[in-house]
């Protein structure tokens, strides 16, 4: 009979510790808030996922509400997960608005998107707007996992200067704030974020040093090779899997630091990495999804471009900046173009959640034991109105969302009751966040 072995377990090396991701060997998972040791209760997680400039609603609102809707164009690559993805209109980030500051809805929407608190007009360093949903989580359960929350995406975070008409860059480029004065900025390197998922401790530098050299997984060989004894054939199998999926990643990160830079359209490009944009949200997403699955936290933010990104996209035949065709000014080939750019982050989307489904935990999927929020803080990127925004929530929550849905809300009904509602899930309950006035029903 195979011996249990803690949910706790790591691979250890010199300088490196592979977290695990959930084995036979540990044990039955149990239900969310069940009285299951805590050790192995099956941990829940929630990632926020934020795209710039609103959408076209036209092709992203289904006409239906309830189970039976028809995805429309933009969420059509949604597909395949489909009864895992719940369509939320009508929600409002309120405080996105000018309430009396005048311009500045781009640096707004983002700053309020998980916050529900009006962000300080200055470009300065006195900013200030609230905490976050994410980092409300991270304080309260962050001591159970190695990272309390992972914050990433495809562009860099500015903390100085002035890019939005008198708001600081933090606001535009920031999307998870530890306190109303402190933001977390993300990382944008797949080569940092891997490293701080799998490095640490003395001697970490020595294995950043040889990591062109050797894999991670050299480092902690003879740790897992007396952890696979131990297992049973499908554990062993598991496992296998868990460290390939390590190794590709490694393997194409070292492949895109070696490659060329490919040939930049005439427009100038946003800073950040100068590669294969498709291939970075999905490192990034593949790091998400270790990240989850091995347990390393059980919170992060992933946002796919800055706000007011003015990214082109030629590979999908789009070679106007993204926020010049945001003001469409109603122009059906620039709306065209705005659904071309929604929908190819929208398969992003479905990259990411079709790989969370793939993951077996127990009797559920990793899926089941998440809640994806994606969407943004602008809604008509003509109109800068944060009303009616673009959300979805994807995933079951342990069990504890009824999913496969567009409900409908009230009109102007905080986005802020939904960053409530899954604290809950996440047994991190507070009283409110920023302009919340209460949870969002008919979740369940």
């Amino acid at each position: 009979m195979t011996r249990l072995i803690s949910r706790r377990t790591v691979l250890q090396g010199l300088g490196a510790s592979i977290a695990l991701p959930w084995l036979e060997a540990m044990g039955p998972l149990s239900a969310w808030a069940s009285q299951a040791p805590a050790a192995n209760r099956t941990p829940m997680r929630m990632a926020f996922l934020y795209v710039p400039n609103g959408k076209n609603m036209v092709e992203w609102t289904p006409t239906a509400t309830g189970a039976d809707f028809t995805l429309p164009r933009i969420l059509q690559p949604l597909a395949e997960v489909r009864e895992y993805v719940s369509v939320l209109t009508g929600l409002t980030a309120d405080k996105a608005r000018p309430n009396g500051d005048g311009p500045g809805d781009h640096a707004r929407a983002m700053a309020a998107f998980l916050t529900g608190a009006q962000p300080r007009k200055t470009a300065g360093s006195d900013i200030r707007v609230g905490l976050s949903v994410d980092q409300a989580a991270a304080a309260r359960i962050g001591s159970q996992t190695r990272l309390p929350s992972l914050e990433i995406g495809a562009d860099p975070s500015a903390l100085a200067g002035n890019c939005d008409s008198g708001y600081s860059c933090a606001y535009s480029s920031t999307i998870s704030w530890r306190s109303a004065t402190q933001p977390m900025p993300k990382l944008n390197n797949p080569r940092q974020i891997f490293d701080r998922l799998f490095t640490s401790g003395p001697d970490a530098n020595r294995v950043r040093a040889d990591r062109n050299r050797r894999s991670i997984l050299d480092f902690v060989r003879e740790d897992a090779a007396g952890l696979q004894n131990r297992l049973g054939i499908n554990d062993r199998r598991k496992l296998e899997e868990y460290l390939g999926a390590i190794r590709d990643i490694e393997q194409r990160i070292e492949r895109a630091a070696r490659l060329p830079e490919p040939r930049r359209p005439n427009l100038t490009l946003p800073t950040g990495i100068p590669r294969d944009y498709q291939e970075h949200l999905r490192l990034l997403a593949d790091l998400l999804v270790l990240a989850f699955q091995a347990d390393i936290t059980r919170v992060s933010t992933f946002v796919f471009a800055n706000e007011g990104s003015n990214k082109p996209y030629p590979f999908i035949e789009v070679r106007e900046g993204h926020h010049d065709l945001s003001h469409h000014g109603n122009d059906r080939t620039k709306l065209q173009k705005i659904g071309t750019i929604n929908r190819f982050h929208v398969t992003q989307l479905a990259y990411l959640l079709n790989r969370l489904k793939n993951i077996r935990e127990g009797d559920r999927t990793l899926l089941d034991n998440c809640m994806i929020a994606y969407g943004s803080g602008n809604s008509d990127g003509n109109r800068h109105n944060h009303d009616d925004l673009p959300i979805l929530l994807c995933g079951r929550g342990s069990g504890t969302i009824r999913s496969g849905r567009h409900v409908r809300y009230a009109r102007n009904t905080p986005l802020n009751n939904l960053w409530l509602s899954m604290l809950d899930r996440m047994g991190t309950r507070v009283d409110r966040l920023g302009d919340s006035t209460g949870r969002l029903g008919e979740l369940t």
